[in-house]
């Protein structure tokens, strides 16, 4: 994970826009709250397919980034697998720094 990616997710953490923990993210995607979610690379393959799935069918952006303590430390908590973010223009620049430089 890059520097300016896990500042942002700090950033975001602290202005309580951020959402983490599989059943409060999933939560926050069925009832139209994340805008953007991101899972750990070594989540387990059942949490991974259910978070994608609830993400494709409720059509919010998820991407894969580094892992759980990667993920964990770049809010200033314990490992976590799963996180949504809730505030659409933090989403939107988020989304532009998981997105590869032309």
């Amino acid at each position: 994970m890059n520097e300016k990616l896990a500042q942002m997710l700090g950033l975001t953490m602290r202005a309580r826009k951020l959402i983490s923990g599989e059943e409060q993210v999933l939560n926050a995607v069925r009832s139209g709250k994340a805008r953007l979610v991101l899972l750990a690379a070594d989540a387990s393959a059942n949490t991974a397919k259910k978070v994608t799935d609830k993400c494709r069918h409720y059509e919010v952006s998820c991407h894969t980034v580094s892992d759980r303590y990667e993920l964990g430390r770049a809010i200033g908590k314990e490992a976590r697998v799963v996180v949504a973010v809730t505030d659409a223009n933090l989403a939107e620049n988020i989304q532009r720094l998981l997105a590869p430089n032309p």
